[in-house]
C-alpha cells in the first residue's frame, strides 16, 4: 500500500509539473506585472484570453512583443492591418499612449468591428485608437502616412499588397511586423504565398521572425546602402 501511495503522490507531482511546463509556454504564458500597462489595459487583457486561433486575435507573446516595440522605439504613429476583436491594437495603443501617440486600426468585419469598439472602450483606448470600418484592400493605399509601426494581421494572400502600399508610408526607422508567418522558416507558408521571400530581399528591410507565438516577423526599414 505504502508503494502504491508513493507512486500515487509521484504521478501527481509530475501531473503538476507538466501543467506547470505547458501554462509556461503556451501563447498566453506573460507575466502580466513585466509590462508597463495601465490597470484597465491589465485588467482587460487578463479577462479576455486570445482564444485560440479561431478568435482570430494575437496570443498575448506576440502582443506583448508589439507593446514593447513601440514603447521602446518611442513610436508615434502606428497603423494596424486587421482589427480583429481588438486585442492586439490595445497592446499596441496601450504603448502608444505613453509615447503621446495614435493608431488607425481597419476591419472588414461589422461583428468584429462593433466588439473591437466595446473592447476599446473597456480597455480605456479608444481615444487612442481610430478604428475604421471597410476593405483595407481599399483603405490601406488610401492613406496618406507616414507611419513609424505598422502591424499587418489581415488577409495572408494581400500581405504582399499590402507591404507595396504601406513601405513608402513607413519612415526610416520604422518598424513593418506581420502576423502568422512562422511556418515560411519551416517552408510552408501555406496561403502567404512568397510574401517572406519578397520581404527579406528587400535591401533596405533587415527581418526576424520571432515565433514563440503564432510567428512574428520583425522588419526595420533603413535607409538603402546602409
Amino acid at each position: 500500500m505504502k508503494i502504491l501511495a508513493f507512486v500515487a503522490s509521484l504521478l501527481l507531482i509530475l501531473a503538476v509539473v507538466a501543467l506547470l511546463v505547458v501554462a509556461r509556454t503556451t501563447p498566453d504564458a506573460v507575466d502580466f506585472d513585466d509590462v508597463e500597462l495601465e490597470p484597465s489595459v491589465k485588467h482587460f487583457l487578463e479577462t479576455h484570453s486570445w482564444g485560440g486561433r479561431g478568435a482570430a486575435n494575437v496570443p498575448a507573446v506576440d502582443g506583448q512583443t508589439l507593446h514593447n516595440i513601440v514603447l521602446e522605439k518611442g513610436y508615434t504613429r502606428a497603423l494596424e492591418i486587421g482589427t480583429s476583436t481588438g486585442h492586439s491594437a490595445i497592446w499596441i495603443a496601450s504603448a502608444l499612449s505613453k509615447n503621446g501617440g495614435k493608431l488607425i486600426t481597419v476591419e472588414i468585419d461589422e461583428g468584429r468591428h462593433r466588439q473591437a469598439l466595446e473592447n476599446f472602450k473597456s480597455a480605456g483606448l479608444s481615444d487612442l485608437i481610430d478604428a475604421r470600418l471597410g476593405n483595407a484592400h481599399e483603405i490601406i493605399p488610401a492613406l496618406e502616412g507616414p507611419f513609424d509601426f505598422v502591424f499587418s494581421d489581415a488577409d495572408k494572400g494581400w500581405y504582399k499588397n499590402y507591404l507595396i502600399a504601406v513601405l513608402p508610408k513607413l519612415e526610416i526607422g520604422g518598424c513593418y511586423t506581420t502576423h502568422n508567418v512562422g511556418g515560411w522558416l519551416s517552408g510552408s507558408f501555406g496561403e502567404s504565398g512568397d510574401y517572406m521571400d519578397y520581404l527579406t530581399n528587400f535591401p533596405n528591410m533587415k527581418t526576424t521572425v520571432d515565433n514563440r507565438g503564432r510567428g512574428l516577423s520583425i522588419s526595420y526599414k533603413k535607409e538603402i546602402g546602409k
